[in-house]
């Protein structure tokens, strides 16, 4: 486990474009609510645990759905609405938020700037791994995807994540409403149906302030073990984003500019809440 300021991060990998490696989560504005309640939660992408909400936007992803002790609700909304779900009356228990998007592309056009991202996101030797399939450095095209979930209580809040079927997804092991945690709660990180080990996952935590504000994030660097596992340190009163990247080269691309790499994103959102705090 690495601890590491934020600032110190961007500086450390200042060779890296930001605006190409942000990432993407599900921000409810509320991470609990009473039974009956509704749920109202954006779509974000950005740094730092910061970052602007996206509108409701069919063309833009392949699933968006909350999963319930009840069953999977489809997420329904009108064209640009922000924010992106806004449900009425959800069953108790622990739901999913689950998202998936459609797939996107970009061009490096600078291959340094390729190599500080995939070194940032502990990816790999790109150099190599490019050399290996005899291609060249020049406008290297990516496709991106990404695979959010995130955890709200309602009511009790009781029940476990567990795996929905993305391509790559993070799943707690425990439940940060209900689970005695002892300041570590469980995360293993799936890829194509099976726990993908030592792999960097990245956890952003800040602080819920009473007035519902948050405080500063801290990014601390975990690795996972040989059964996809990483044991994240948290605190009472945190809200947390954990975020995890695979890259894979792409074969059977098609059109006149294919893509060499897919990058797929993993990230999972909760909140431990205090002590004292009721939905």
């Amino acid at each position: 486990m690495l601890r590491l300021a934020l600032a110190a991060l961007l500086a450390l990998f200042a060779g890296a474009d930001k605006g190409d490696a942000h990432e993407f989560w599900i921000s409810p504005e509320a991470y609990r609510a009473a039974a009956g309640d509704g749920v109202l939660a954006n779509l974000r992408v950005g740094e730092e645990f910061r970052g602007a909400a996206q509108s409701y936007l069919p063309r833009n992803f392949a699933r968006f759905e909350v999963i319930t002790p009840e069953g999977a609700f489809p997420v329904e909304g009108r064209i640009g609405d922000i924010p992106a779900l806004n449900t009425e009356e959800l069953p108790e228990g622990l739901a999913i938020i689950v998202h998936e998007t459609a797939a996107q592309d970009l061009t490096w056009d600078e291959w340094d700037r390729f190599t500080a991202f995939a070194e940032h996101k502990g990816l790999g030797d790109l150099d190599a791994l490019q050399d290996e399939r005899g291609l060249d450095r020049i406008d290297v095209r990516e496709d991106y995807i990404r695979y959010a979930k995130s955890l709200v209580a309602i009511g009790h809040g009781r029940g476990e994540d567990s795996v929905v079927g993305l391509r790559t997804e993070l799943v707690a092991l425990a439940n940060p409403y209900t689970d005695d945690l002892a300041g570590a709660l469980p995360v293993q990180l799936w890829l194509d149906g099976e726990p993908r080990g030592m792999s960097q996952v990245e956890v952003f935590a800040r602080s819920v302030n009473e007035d519902g504000s948050r405080g500063e994030a801290e990014l601390t660097l975990y690795q996972t073990d040989g059964n996809g596992i990483v044991v994240v340190s948290v605190s009472r009163g945190m809200e947390y984003l954990i975020n995890a990247v695979t890259l894979e080269p792409v074969e059977d691309a098609e059109g006149p500019d294919p893509a060499e790499w897919r990058t797929l994103w993993a990230s999972l959102t909760f909140e431990v809440p205090r002590l004292e705090s009721a939905p």
